[in-house]
């Protein structure tokens, strides 16, 4: 198993923090090999500059700084992601991340011809774990579409092999929580961690590069 944690916050204090702790501690405990990006420690730039957009789907991820991202999705067979969830979606930095590495080539194929949608790319990866917190209560979140899951759970997960296994774990009502809530989500995380490693995936499949820059 070979696993990559993208993590998303600015305070190394935070409770998102313990949250990953637990996640890299059931994986290490399960003899998984890991690979973290904490883009805010890495000072890690969202946005997609006029160069990078001039070059999309042309340029080598190297040519624009996203070489060592690119290298990883491909080496991962597991994609998670630990990040706080702000205005109901993804902090800009996460969702920079996703602009400027999930390219053309790397995490999809562009379409063949007129009419086509694009084609998924990350079919070597078989599991993904979308870990989060929310300020406000789950019912508020779903009234409001839940924009950031759906992007990882739906918009990222149809880019992976058919069938991948996910899961999902928020804290909801977060500014509002206890130390009891806390810990009962950290248990929960840990376990949802087990399950994914647990349960059966689907076998990956050979990712297709046609067209990669």
């Amino acid at each position: 198993m070979r696993a990559l944690v993208i993590y998303c916050h600015p305070r190394p204090d935070s409770y998102t923090a313990a949250v990953r702790d637990v996640v890299l501690a059931r994986l290490s405990a399960a003899g998984a090999e890991l690979r973290l990006r904490d883009l805010y420690a890495e000072g890690f730039d969202p946005a997609l500059g006029a160069a990078a957009h001039a070059g999309y789907g042309t340029d080598s991820p190297a040519a624009h700084g996203v070489g060592a991202d690119c290298a990883d999705l491909l080496w991962a067979d597991t994609l998670i992601f630990v990040y706080p969830t702000w205005w109901y979606g993804l902090p800009a930095v996460l969702k920079g991340w996703l602009d400027r590495v999930m390219l053309p080539g790397i995490a999809f194929l562009m379409p063949r011809a007129e009419g086509e949608t694009i084609r998924p790319g990350l079919t070597h990866i078989t599991r993904m774990g979308v870990f989060t917190t929310c300020g406000a209560s789950r019912l508020l979140t779903l009234a409001v579409g839940a924009p950031g899951k759906r992007t990882l759970m739906r918009g990222i997960g149809w880019l992976l092999v058919p069938r991948a296994r996910k899961v999902f774990a928020a804290h909801y009502l977060m500014d509002s929580s206890t130390e009891a809530s806390r810990a009962r989500h950290l248990a929960k995380v840990a376990a949802q961690v087990d399950r994914l490693i647990t349960g059966r995936a689907p076998r990956p499949r050979p990712a297709n590069r046609e067209g990669q820059p």
